[in-house]
């Protein structure tokens, strides 16, 4: 029962966010004519709904979403990116889920910071690690220490475009020189809503395009399918990045 009341309340409160968003967009031509100040006001707004949307997403779903994805098998993307990283380095997990790759690295040695938006996501991967899991969105974290590499797997794909580029100089500027950043998103262009959920794909020329203003070179880049099974046809672009010397 008490389930079902919370599908039911999450249901409802996707409703409220879509209806919102609707009003949002019927009110942008008004923004326009009436001042740009308000349109940069509209436009933050609008990307702060859709950040919180996907927040409580994962809140709604923390166990179902927790239980699809703590054993998926991630060794083949974690030897593209572990191998170029000191012993004892400092990875920063962002947007770290289920905790599944925060644990990985601890068991190789690695020192891990662990942070997530989603508050009940964060406590289920805070008992699978055994260590505090920062509650915190991406523009809100703040390292305790300098940070050797950024894991974000399939998590930044949850940031709005418009706000991408300075959510990741906001992190960049937290690494170490040349420190290392991986991060992964579904494959295609331009941002979709799905399932009470904010997705910014990304293609090559969006990739060049975000990193035009960032202290960040590609290092490595490469496609995979979906290592969860039966979503072995969806596409993702993971793309290793190293911060720049300037």
């Amino acid at each position: 029962m008490g389930h079902a009341l919370d599908r039911a309340q999450a249901h409802n409160k996707s409703k409220i966010y879509h209806v919102l968003a609707q009003e949002f967009g019927r009110l942008f031509p008004l923004f326009l004519l009436v001042s740009p100040r308000f349109l940069l006001k509209y436009l933050s707004l609008l990307s702060l709904w859709e950040a919180l949307m996907s927040i409580d997403y994962y809140n709604q779903n923390a166990r179902n979403f927790f239980d699809g994805t703590v054993t998926v098998d991630m060794v083949p993307l974690y030897q593209r990116f572990l191998p170029l990283l000191p012993p004892h380095a400092h990875i920063l997990d962002a947007g770290c889920g289920s905790g599944r790759d925060s644990r990985y690295f601890l068991d190789q040695g690695f020192c891990v910071t662990a942070m997530d938006a989603s508050q009940e996501l964060a406590q289920l991967a805070q008992s699978l690690l055994q260590q505090a899991v920062t509650v915190c969105r991406f523009d809100e974290f703040q390292a305790s220490k300098p940070l050797d590499a950024i894991w974000a797997c399939a998590s930044l794909l949850h940031v709005p475009l418009a706000e991408l580029p300075a959510v990741m100089a906001h992190l960049t500027a937290q690494l170490t020189a040349r420190g290392i950043f991986y991060c992964s998103f579904k494959y295609g262009s331009g941002q979709v809503s799905r399932d009470g959920r904010t997705f910014t794909n990304m293609d090559e020329a969006g990739l060049d395009a975000l990193l035009h203003s960032l202290p960040l070179r590609i290092f490595d880049i490469w496609q995979t399918g979906d290592l969860r099974p039966g979503r072995e046809s969806e596409r993702w672009l993971n793309i290793v990045l190293q911060k720049e010397s300037r």
